[in-house]
């Protein structure tokens, strides 16, 4: 085998073995034990969070999802911020909260939009409960009890911040979506039963107010607000989580599909490049170290691969490559080149626009 080829080969190798290497620890991680007792029956005051832009179709919606809730409601605060909507989001709003006097709702209008991290600190500021809640005003929580779970792990006194596992509302082009996040579940369960996973979802994230206010808030210049927070917790040693048997349904849009995914992928590698590997206790280190790799450097090796291959043209090079090209008939193949292209765009998008603030989707 000629130089090229063998490097080709060699590029394609580390780039699908690493994953599937750490996949494969993740399935003996699911098998251990949780090491955690959560309580249903702690029931810590909390304050629920909705960032909001432009949810005139969803706040509403968003308000009865929380209200439906089994929560004490005397132990419970929620605060719409809205941030400059030009849809009337923070008057229908006020008219929920007017028309619902058994729970404590406070809308406050931001006179501009400055991103999602600054609607939270401005949350944060004036909360009152012992937890705290975010959530996006167009996912929804199908369990009567989401809230009293989340906060049930946080009686465990080793766990400082708590995630939900995700569902999508609709698959994506080509199938993806469903793919992409029943793999993407595994992991988030397996690292959280190892110590913690370095990935949260806005759908539903609670978080320890006290620790929240230690680390200084939701970072303004990242995306992943709700990942680098739950981090930057577990490098204090608390564990982040996401909890076993707690559903969100993530919306998905109509329209922008693609763009969509770009931005999330944008973020979490603002995340993995800020999250310090040399803080993290021991057992969080592979973790870390792992999606550090497979979000900022994984995806290139690919790519690299298929150039190797396409230079040398030879015989096995040219199978290897009518290979690849062949398996993305297969699905689970589908899902994972389009992940890798997500990143290898994002990280490429990322040097001219963060995207901390972005146009509305809808969905």
């Amino acid at each position: 085998m000629d130089p090229l080829t063998a490097l080709g080969a060699a590029l394609a190798a580390a780039h699908f073995g690493a994953p599937l290497a750490y996949y494969a620890a993740a399935k003996r991680w699911l098998k251990m034990p949780w090491r955690i007792r959560p309580d249903p029956a702690h029931t810590p005051t909390v304050t629920v969070a909705i960032p909001t832009y432009n949810e005139a179709g969803h706040i509403e919606e968003k308000l009865e999802d929380i209200y439906r809730q089994d929560y004490p409601r005397d132990r419970l605060e929620v605060i719409v911020v809205d941030s400059a909507s030009r849809d009337g989001t923070a008057e229908k709003a006020r008219r929920w909260a007017e028309a619902h006097p058994d729970v404590d709702v406070k809308v406050v209008e931001e006179p501009e939009r400055r991103g999602k991290a600054a609607a939270l600190n401005a949350a944060l500021a004036m909360a009152r409960g012992e937890v705290f809640v975010i959530t996006d005003a167009d996912c929804r929580w199908p369990q009567r009890d989401a809230l009293r779970r989340a906060v049930s792990w946080l009686a465990d006194p080793a766990v400082g911040a708590v995630t939900c596992l995700k569902r999508p509302a609709a698959d994506g082009p080509a199938g993806v979506e469903a793919g992409y996040r029943d793999r993407y579940n595994v992991l988030r369960l397996a690292e959280s039963k190892k110590w913690a996973t370095p990935v949260f979802h806005g759908e539903l994230a609670a978080y320890r107010t006290e620790l929240l206010r230690k680390i200084g808030g939701f970072p303004l210049d990242i995306g992943a607000d709700d990942s680098h927070t739950a981090t930057l917790i577990a490098l204090t040693g608390y564990r982040a989580v996401a909890a076993e048997g707690l559903w969100c349904v993530e919306a998905v849009p109509h329209n922008g599909y693609h763009r969509w995914r770009i931005r999330r992928a944008q973020h979490l590698i603002q995340h993995f490049l800020r999250a310090p590997l040399r803080r993290a206790p021991p057992p969080m280190r592979p973790i870390l170290l792992a999606e550090k790799y497979l979000h900022l450097a994984n995806p290139w090796l690919l790519p690299a691969a298929a150039v190797a291959l396409a230079a040398t043209a030879t015989p096995p090079a040219l199978a290897l490559l009518a290979a690849g090209a062949a398996a993305l008939a297969l699905k689970p193949y589908r899902t994972w080149a389009a992940a890798q292209l997500y990143l290898m765009v994002a990280a490429v998008k990322n040097l001219r626009n963060r995207e901390l603030v972005w146009e509305k989707q809808e969905k």
